[in-house]
């Protein structure tokens, strides 16, 4: 039997962190990154790499929470690529999926995935502790707006007078979330 390809995907939060580290060195057929936040499966690299894989491949990914931050999607993701005859290697955990279920394959999946779903956890509480802190010393500001206030005025005119949403969003470049926010609540 003719052996698969070895294809890659790499997950980074944000532009200033570097893709090129997590499967520095090895050799891939192919290679799917994204540059979006692994709070969900929704990212377009994944998706292109799911269509594009095949029996017989191997998924090389860094890590599980490069793959998928909550369990139940790495639990999920993982059985889809198996039951397809995909291995799936992570590197830093140096673990084979293979869909050969062993009960100790079992375990390491749900042990390994719920560390990173609670590390993430985690994260998200020292975030927001750090947050709280910074609003008491009144050092916090939140997020800048958006739009001035003029331009949230304009904006909110536009569409009273008939002008197409997307198009004002596209205009103000926002999102159009970002745009109902501006009309229905009192943003600037």
């Amino acid at each position: 039997m003719k052996s698969g390809k070895t294809i890659g995907y790499i997950r980074v939060s944000s532009s200033d962190q570097n893709p090129e580290r997590q499967l520095e060195g090895l050799s891939l057929d192919k290679l799917f990154t994204d540059q979006v936040s692994g709070k969900d499966t929704n990212r377009p690299q994944l998706a292109a790499l799911l269509q594009y894989i095949r029996e017989g491949d191997t998924l090389m990914v860094h890590s599980m929470d490069r793959l998928a931050r909550n369990l139940d999607d790495l639990r999920r993701l993982v059985s889809e690529l198996t039951k397809r005859r995909i291995t799936v290697r992570f590197i830093k955990e140096n673990l084979d999926f293979t869909g050969e279920a062993s009960p100790m394959a079992t375990l390491l999946l749900s042990v390994m995935g719920a560390f990173a779903e609670f590390e993430r956890a985690l994260i998200r509480e020292r975030q927001r502790e750090g947050i709280a802190l910074a609003k008491k010393r009144g050092i916090y500001k939140g997020r800048k707006k958006s739009l001035t206030e003029t331009q949230a005025k304009s904006l909110k005119e536009r569409v009273s007078n008939g002008e197409k949403k997307s198009a004002l969003a596209r205009e103000f470049s926002i999102s159009r979330e970002t745009l109902y926010k501006y009309l229905t609540h009192a943003v600037y």
